[in-house]
């Protein structure tokens, strides 16, 4: 898989199919919060999202509070959203839909 960077026009197209999803030019990343009914939930969709990313061999930068995830995508080594990042947040969407979070 090429570690080209994604184009601002790649990004846009993401964005607007993926509407939970933000890219943060500051960061270079795709952001994404989601609020669960509990932490159980919110502990049970993180470890699915690891499970996928682990199959994808990409990772994501997050954070849990309780019931709340905060999620970010890079890619490090290319310094910048790819490819891999789109393909997580997709893998993302579809483990979150099992719990229908609060975005």
């Amino acid at each position: 898989m090429s570690l080209a960077l994604a184009s601002a026009a790649q990004r846009a197209r993401f964005l607007a199919a993926q509407p939970h999803w933000r890219y943060e030019q500051r960061l270079a990343a795709l952001h994404s919060r989601l609020q669960f009914a509990d932490f159980v939930e919110a502990m049970a969709f993180i470890n699915q999202v690891a499970t996928a990313a682990e199959q994808l061999g990409h990772h994501p930068e997050w954070r849990n509070i309780y019931n709340t995830v905060w999620l970010s995508l890079t890619t490090h080594d290319a310094g910048g959203v790819t490819e891999l990042d789109f393909q997580l947040a997709e893998e993302i969407e579809r483990c979150a839909s099992h719990w229908q979070p609060i975005r």
